[in-house]
């Protein structure tokens, strides 16, 4: 963006609407945040242990538990370490919050904490959750309606899903407080984790580089994904048999698909919004907002969030593609018969990563001077 413009873009970042005083002071509260996460789920796994009803997990727990890394587990197995971690990881997370441990014991902190993120947030989950954030609006719409018919809110959001999501949450804080643990401990400000001006790949030029290039990737592979499907809807089985497609054709699982591709493809032209400048500024030709500051907020929660879900959905299908065959409720899909099928989403913790990325690069360009440091 040439000078000028980024000094428009900045004049209306300067006017923007502050962030929330709660979120702003993040650093603070996001440790104390996954402690009592962990403590309120270890003290879940308590109850569990000793014959509580809800135990999500396992065959005997939820009926698609085939799609969770979790399929086989047991309560009187899982139920006592769910407990045991969720204290330790309530200890840890206090440790954290007062910014306890030099050297060895940092590291130990630090590995802990990403590895409690990672595995709640892109392991834990299955595709599931993605499927109900894109279902959403149809299914809230459509409810006071009846439509789709047979189909009501309570039904298709289960509770070992709402678990997954629950485990999201608490995967995000994790992440929250590594990441202010990290740069308080290094003597980096903990709102924005400068230690000196920006510079390197977090300068806003470097970031805009590389930015670029995470887009074009968040872009393409939703696309291709999308290609297939829509394929499919106008009768080109692209991929698959022509059994599996006939299957798919009957009971109008093709259809569905294609509304799920045109939302995949909706975000896809959303994502260059990340390397552009109608991402910063509303276009002028809009009524009311036109020419105001996007709030970056906006555009970085929903696209964070997106990549975490897109990348615990393809997680899950590189988990499957090993196994050789992938089964969605009666349907039994196997890899060499129907690549078409498993390809593009094997594609998909790319495509995540990629979005994450872009995202990060949109933060590096627009956060301006930090408010608690002065430094930008």
């Amino acid at each position: 963006m040439a000078r000028g413009g980024r000094g428009v873009v900045q004049e209306h970042r300067a006017r923007a609407r502050p962030a929330a005083r709660w979120w702003r002071r993040w650093p603070e509260w996001s440790a104390y945040a996954a402690g009592a996460w962990s403590l309120a789920y270890g003290a879940a796994g308590v109850y569990w242990a000793f014959g509580g009803a809800g135990f999500p997990f396992g065959l005997a727990h939820d009926r698609a538990a085939h799609l969770s890394v979790l399929a086989r587990v047991k309560p009187t197995v899982a139920a006592p370490v769910i407990a045991v971690l969720g204290l330790l990881g309530a200890a840890a997370a206090v440790a954290m919050a007062r910014a306890r441990g030099r050297g060895a014991r940092r590291l130990a902190l630090l590995a802990v904490a990403w590895a409690v993120a990672v595995g709640l947030t892109l392991v834990l989950p299955d595709f599931r959750i993605l499927v109900i954030v894109a279902y959403a609006p149809i299914l809230l719409l459509g409810a006071p309606f009846g439509w789709p018919g047979g189909v009501r809110v309570r039904d298709a959001v289960p509770w070992p899903v709402v678990n997954q999501l629950l485990c999201v949450v608490g995967g995000l804080l994790w992440a929250l407080a590594a990441t202010a643990y990290r740069r308080r401990t290094r003597g980096a400000c903990a709102y924005c984790g400068r230690s000196g001006a920006d510079a390197g790949w977090t300068a806003p030029g470097a970031a805009a580089r590389w930015g670029r290039w995470a887009a074009a990737v968040a872009v393409a592979v939703p696309v291709v994904y999308a290609l297939t499907r829509w394929a499919w809807a106008l009768g080109f089985p692209l991929g698959i048999s022509e059994a599996f497609y006939h299957e798919g054709a009957a009971v109008g699982l093709w259809r569905v698909g294609a509304a799920l591709a045109t939302l995949a493809a909706g975000g896809a032209l959303a994502t260059l919004g990340l390397t552009r400048r109608w991402g910063e500024v509303f276009p002028r030709r809009l009524p009311i907002i036109g020419g105001a500051a996007v709030p970056r907020g906006l555009v970085i929660v929903p696209a964070a969030l997106v990549s975490v879900l897109v990348t615990a959905a393809g997680v899950m299908f590189v988990r499957m593609g090993f196994a050789g065959t992938f089964r969605i409720g009666r349907h039994t899909i196997s890899f060499d018969e129907n690549v078409g099928a498993l390809a593009p989403e094997l594609l998909w913790p790319l495509w995540g990563a990629a979005l994450a990325a872009a995202t990060l690069a949109y933060h590096y360009r627009t956060r301006g001077r930090c408010a608690r440091c002065g430094r930008g």
